[in-house]
């Protein structure tokens, strides 16, 4: 009979809602604890799922020895602190991106999850779509050709107005990166993971719309702005990044460029990304994720719409339902922590042996981060 492995959350915002969803798809697993510094949220979100262990204070959970593996879903200046504890109390740990806010902290993690031999993940889920892992196959096995060009945008509109505020404005909380670091790391992430190429050095233009911001006096969840007008508000000067425009170079000679923005009317999640190869051309929307454009020179272009049978052979595990059926958002998630889960169960610790994001995946997106601000700063090239 299956070991029932044991979970607990910290985080009980957005993210932390979204694990607990997911993870509840997941055979052989129970989330049987959750910690949050707010003990009204907590309470609510341990009620409606039946998770019987609430916590206050994340260390208390840390500590907890009935748990097996440890899902951190807080803001991430907590991120490595919270991290940290999990990898000495010799729990796996799957951690909300950014892995930390710094490059230092970071190699500090995966230098000490190495030692320990700690399973470790972070949750760059887009990776995860049926159609992304096809398209990764279709580059991989060549048909591509030479990968000559890889472009796109991640643009939002939940900060478009200064009213709009959320943790991540701040760097103290955020860091000294939000749009980047935030939704850039996505993309990021994305295209280092289809080309199976590194970025190795980026040029950077980064832009603050708005130069102060009115900060409610209550919590503000993310993405929920628009829901809520506080009573009272103090303006704060904004320090990090609303827009930003990066070039880029792929390891093996590709070069790229990508956008960013967190203040773009209409846009509430547009995820996009396309890669020139010297045979063919593909392009994805997260919107429409289902769907893969193929782009040729010499006969008629074609979109291919998910269906198992139809993906390279490597890609079909990541598809749970037959073609017509669409798989979304909620399933990167629960492709993500079934290969981490099995994995787990195995023993498979090496990171050759890992079909998901490691702390290392966690540790080239800061490099690609402090690299892009530098480059801002200095209005030059930045190798990372």
């Amino acid at each position: 009979m299956m070991k029932t492995i044991k979970v607990g959350i910290i985080g009980a915002g957005f993210m932390g809602t979204a694990h607990l969803e997911n993870l509840r798809r997941i055979p052989g697993v129970e989330v049987k604890a959750i910690a949050d510094i707010k003990p009204e949220s907590v309470k609510i979100l341990a009620d409606k799922f039946g998770i019987s262990q609430v916590y206050e204070n994340w260390r208390e959970l840390v500590n907890n020895p009935e748990i097996d593996v440890l899902h951190n879903c807080t803001p991430n200046y907590l991120h490595f602190e919270i991290n940290k504890a999990a990898i000495l109390a010799g729990k796996a740990i799957i951690s909300e991106k950014p892995l930390t806010n710094i490059v230092a902290e970071s190699e500090e993690l995966v230098k000490l999850a190495r030692e320990k031999k700690i399973l470790t993940a972070v949750n760059f889920n887009y990776r995860n779509y049926p159609i992304i892992q096809h398209a990764r196959q279709l580059i991989v096995s060549g048909k591509l050709g030479e990968i000559f060009l890889a472009h796109g945008h991640y643009l939002q509109d939940w900060l478009i107005y200064p009213e709009d505020y959320n943790w991540r404005v701040e760097p103290e909380m955020g860091g000294n990166s939000r749009a980047i670091a935030d939704i850039g790391s996505h993309w990021c992430d994305l295209v280092q993971f289809i080309t199976g190429q590194r970025i190795i050095e980026v040029f950077a233009d980064l832009v603050i719309i708005h130069k102060s911001r009115r900060k409610p006096q209550s919590d503000v969840a993310t993405f929920k702005g628009k829901e809520v007008t506080p009573d009272s508000t103090q303006c704060i000067t904004v320090k990090t990044e609303d827009a930003g425009a990066v070039l880029f170079r792929l390891e093996k000679g590709g070069h790229g460029v990508f956008n960013v923005s967190q203040v773009s009317a209409g846009y509430k999640n547009g995820f996009d990304i396309a890669i020139d190869g010297s045979q063919m051309s593909l392009a994805w929307k997260q919107e429409e994720p289902n769907q893969l454009w193929l782009g040729y020179r010499d006969k008629a272009n074609q979109i291919l719409v998910k269906d198992p049978a139809l993906l390279e052979a490597d890609s079909r595990s990541f598809a749970h339902y037959p073609g017509g059926h669409p798989e979304g958002y909620p399933d990167t998630f629960k492709n993500l922590f079934l290969n981490f889960y099995a994995a787990l169960r195995t023993g498979k610790l090496a990171i050759h042996e890992q079909n998901f994001p490691t702390f290392e995946a966690g540790l080239q997106e800061n490099r690609i981060v402090e690299a892009v601000l530098k480059s801002h700063q200095e209005k030059r090239w930045i190798k990372v």
